[in-house]
């Protein structure tokens, strides 16, 4: 639940505090426990995830309660792809924590990518449970989705999970796909997983139950509905009026469960949920969009915002309104996704259309071609290195990878991402580091590199505490200064450039981009609209380019080399030449 409403997932004493009252709730088989969003914020603000995991999963198995992980596939826990060597330690390591069930899944839904996973977890013990990332096209029906669950079942995945991740998925296409799935295989245990986010989840749950699923995953107040999963006490009371065998549900446990979830929010996890979160939006059904991306989203369009109606208005054209700018963002999603493939929306490939569809609209607003400002991570999509695409690339933009030199790639992913856990073991041998139960301090080192390091040193814990005071001051009245309010310090021919997201900012002056180099930009220099800046290393680990919105000189550097940034912080100032 709270993955899909806000940065952080409580800490180990929290859950230790609920996980009891849950299992008095009485109404639930399974409790997903943890993932990659609860990994890598918990080494956030300094925690370790290990002994979190250790801890929680004991108190369910010892109710009879199994337990659920997020498993990425070939990125495993993070938002890049991952060495075989670790995606292999990652079972061995979990089923030791205690974590009986790994849901694997692609967000291209290219079985290579997951029938490894399903081997590997197996080999460890575990319960695999395939997973089919559910999107609306011409090509996402229900027999192309039939046809992939034969594939993972017949490679021994004993489940199927139906990830409705943006909650976009249609209540018949989902009835007719689960009906295929137990026609086709009645012993495989089909759960459904979705969100709430365009108001479509509660019809689809009652197809889905009419045809045969055995699992729903729920939430409960306070974080159900909006862009999170539907009630536990409403979907209870659908499927039991209409005649469905479905537990009850101790209401004294429920309203305790209710209480605890509540302090953790107001405790400091409730400082970091975009109140939108809460809130349902019919306009995700044309976009398409996982609901969880729309607080995201709107940070990024606030911060492409000014440099967008900046140019607009150089051009003697009017500045779009926060509105009209979100409706053009989603029409330009609905533009891109066919021209890149139809990759489903859901992480990391929703950021990378997403991301494509607002540089367009920058593009746009500069009189430049669309698809002329794609990072690294853009294209590794469109060009095959994360999986194979679902549909075809648009003529236009395969050109462009022409022009480029880039050559598409059709072999296994894995391929690519060679083993390399003897460097990390090699690592924290030298630093004198335990290694761990089970290797399990290797794996997340591993995983998270760069998050472990900050916890290691004590940097994360000291972060957090930052970002949390400064979120409290916020909500007490004060705040970070916004965009405008900055650029009102700077004269008038000085723009800001803004970070889009958080994460740690990497600069660069030439040289491969794949080598971030550690120096900054010097004061002076001269950057053109629409090339490199700088790099942030976000708080998933991913390195996303960040373009110069727009050109001019560097006048002021306001972030160092390795500073950290929240959305909309300023990254440099720039002086636009003279007209």
């Amino acid at each position: 639940m709270f993955q899909s409403y806000g940065k952080f997932q409580p800490r180990k004493d929290q859950l230790e505090r609920i996980a009891p009252v849950i299992v008095k709730m009485g109404c639930f088989a399974r409790v997903e426990t943890n993932g990659g969003a609860f990994e890598q914020v918990n080494l956030l603000y300094g925690e370790n995830p290990n002994q979190a995991v250790r801890a929680v999963t004991k108190i369910y198995h010892e109710a009879g309660i199994k337990t659920h992980m997020l498993d990425r596939g070939l990125n495993a826990l993070r938002m890049f792809p991952c060495s075989a060597d670790l995606r292999r330690l990652q079972y061995k390591v979990k089923h030791a924590q205690g974590v009986d069930i790994p849901r694997i899944f692609c967000g291209l839904n290219d079985v290579r990518n997951i029938i490894p996973s399903i081997k590997w977890a197996l080999e460890a013990g575990m319960t695999p449970q395939a997973t089919l990332c559910i999107t609306n096209s011409p090509i996402h029906t229900a027999e192309y989705y039939s046809a992939i669950a034969d594939q993972l079942i017949a490679a021994g995945a004993p489940e199927i999970c139906l990830k409705d991740m943006a909650g976009i998925g249609q209540p018949a296409l989902l009835g007719k796909l689960c009906g295929l799935i137990k026609k086709n295989h009645p012993d495989v245990i089909v759960e459904y997983h979705g969100h709430s986010g365009p108001g479509l989840q509660m019809a689809s749950i009652l197809e889905l139950a009419k045809n045969g699923v055995d699992i729903i995953d729920t939430a409960m107040e306070p974080l159900s509905w909006g862009k999170g999963h539907a009630d536990i006490i409403s979907v209870q009371s659908m499927l039991k009026n209409y005649g469905f065998d479905v537990p009850e549900i101790n209401m004294k446990a429920y309203m305790e469960a209710r209480k605890l979830t509540q302090e953790f929010l107001d405790d400091f996890l409730g400082y970091f949920v975009n109140p939108n979160n809460h809130l349902e939006s019919s306009l995700l059904l044309g976009c398409g969009l996982p609901g969880g991306m729309m607080g995201s989203m709107m940070a990024d369009l606030k911060g492409a915002m000014g440099a967008i109606n900046s140019n607009r208005e150089k051009k003697g054209e009017p500045a779009y309104t926060e509105d009209e700018l979100l409706i053009r963002l989603f029409d330009e999603v609905g533009y891109v996704w066919p021209r890149v493939g139809y990759p489903p929306l859901v992480t990391p490939f929703s950021q990378y259309v997403k991301n494509i569809a607002l540089m367009n609209l920058l593009c746009e607003s500069m009189d430049k071609p669309r698809f002329t400002m794609m990072d690294d991570n853009m294209w590794g999509m469109i060009l095959g290195k994360s999986g194979k695409l679902p549909g075809e690339v648009a003529p236009e933009i395969v050109e462009l990878a022409k022009e480029k030199g880039f050559e598409f790639y059709t072999d296994d992913p894995q391929a690519l991402y060679p083993d390399n856990l003897d460097q990390f073991r090699k690592e924290m041998e030298e630093n004198g580091w335990d290694l761990g139960p089970d290797d399990e301090e290797l794996y997340e080192f591993a995983m998270h590199e760069r998050q472990y390091r900050d916890y290691k040193s004590g940097e994360a814990k000291k972060r957090f505490l930052a970002d949390l005071q400064a979120a409290r001051d916020k909500a007490l009245g004060g705040g970070a200064i916004n965009e405008a309010e900055a650029l009102a310090f700077k004269h008038a021919k000085a723009d800001a450039l803004v970070a889009p997201e958080s994460g740690i900012v990497l600069y660069e002056i030439g040289g491969d981009a794949e080598a971030v180099m550690a120096i900054e930009p010097y004061i002076g220099k001269v950057v053109a609209e629409g090339e490199r800046f700088c790099y942030i290393e976000n708080n998933y680990g991913q390195i996303v380019e960040i373009p110069a919105a727009l050109g001019g000189t560097l006048v002021e550097i306001a972030t160092k080399q390795g500073g950290h940034v929240s959305k909309g912080d300023v990254l440099a100032y720039v002086q636009r030449p003279e007209e």
